[in-house]
């Protein structure tokens, strides 16, 4: 007969505040590298830095917690705290007899390295700490819900102080005496998110032609009948969990375009959310989205000839851009709303933000963010999709 392998053992190691795989398993916050096992037993355990054994004894639930220096190796450890942690988690793997590891894509070199130096061979499961993920629990909806109301919230407050702006010769918009710029918008929003204990790396407040780049962080000054994207994507300090909504805002009347493209991009955000749902893919939910821009003269990207100068008009708009994308302890996670894109479970969260864009003349783009279910999807927006925001 056969001589049957043994079955790996499976491997989550990085640091926990920045490796989402590892802090989803341990929901353990720490700067320094964590390592989580299960045997093929069945038993877990995890190996961090000394000064965090006592935390991780009553926080992470597992069977055995050790610190790195439990499994120091014949040649001793390193100083270098990363390669320290991955020779203790090498050691303590060849201690349990294990010679193949099950690893999820974060796994850094460095463990790599210290595995297969210690003869454990390393097989790469995409899967692993991306599928767990995708099906929220009612805990993480409930947080991302908060996080999502935050992030309107900062989106009403600037789109109202774009909308109720003065506007002076030449159409500059004027707040305070001082001209209204998307940099003061951006300041301002963090400062507002701060104040609600949400962090944000920057907002998108792009105005006019700048607009029609689908991801200029926007600057200069803002003025009255062009069009501003508002895009916002706070991360709760407290738990990690992500919102991100977007809106467009006019000051004034704009073109007729400006408006046709709005009109557009509300009835293909409304498409996209009403294809959503558990069996659905993400490639369905981004043609229900493409077939009513396309159906009202748009396009799916520039011509390969295209002048894509911000301030050169040349007579195109398209969305060059998927419809959305997964969320939750990352800003963008699986699954991807565009063409190949997965199929949606119950309890995935996913943005749902159709856009056109015109060179010369500006962008709009909506965003909503959804939680899938078996029929449908439930919206955890409720801000209006108008551009009148006063």
């Amino acid at each position: 007969m056969p001589t049957l392998k043994p079955e790996p053992a499976v491997l989550l190691a990085g640091v926990p505040n920045t490796s989402m795989a590892v802090y989803h398993r341990t929901r353990f916050a720490a700067g320094d590298p964590v390592i989580w096992v299960e045997l093929p037993t069945g038993r877990t355990l995890v190996i961090v830095r000394d000064v965090e054994l006592p935390r991780a004894r009553t926080e992470i639930p597992v069977d055995s917690v050790y610190c790195y220096e439990d499994f120091a190796p014949s040649g001793g450890l390193s100083g270098d705290r990363a390669v320290r942690a991955a020779r203790a988690a090498a050691e303590c793997l060849r201690r349990e007899g294990i010679t193949s590891v099950r690893a999820d894509r974060s796994l850094a070199f460095v463990f790599v390295r210290a595995l297969e130096d210690a003869g454990i061979a390393v097989v790469l499961d995409l899967g692993l700490g991306v599928d767990d993920r995708r099906r929220k629990t009612d805990r993480e909806i409930e947080l991302m819900r908060k996080a999502q109301q935050a992030a309107e919230r900062a989106i009403e407050r600037t789109c109202r102080l774009i909308a109720r702006a003065s506007a002076v010769a030449g159409g500059v918009l004027m707040h305070e005496s001082s001209a209204l710029t998307s940099e003061r918008l951006k300041a301002m929003i963090d400062g507002w998110l701060a104040e609600d204990g949400y962090e944000h790396k920057g907002a998108i407040v792009a105005g006019g032609p700048i607009g029609a780049d689908c991801h200029h962080a926007g600057s200069g000054e803002l003025r009255t009948g062009e069009l501003v994207i508002v895009d916002i994507f706070p991360r709760d300090r407290a738990s990690g969990y992500h919102g991100d909504c977007t809106r467009t805002v006019a000051h004034g009347e704009v073109p007729a375009e400006c408006a046709r493209m709005h009109m557009a991009v509300v009835e293909a955000k409304r498409a996209g959310i009403a294809a959503c749902r558990a069996g659905a893919t993400g490639e369905d939910v981004h043609r229900a989205t493409v077939q009513v821009l396309t159906d009202a003269g748009f396009t799916l990207g520039p011509p390969p000839d295209a002048d894509l100068s911000a301030r050169s008009p040349t007579g195109f708009c398209s969305m060059p851009h998927g419809t959305g994308h997964g969320l939750g302890l990352e800003l963008k996670e699986l699954p991807l709303l565009d063409i190949g894109g997965p199929e949606l479970v119950v309890r995935d969260v996913v943005t749902v933000e159709p856009g056109l864009y015109a060179p010369g003349l500006g962008g709009v783009r909506l965003e909503d963010m959804v939680v899938i279910g078996g029929a449908g999807c439930e919206n955890l927006n409720t801000l209006h999709d108008g551009l009148d925001w006063r």
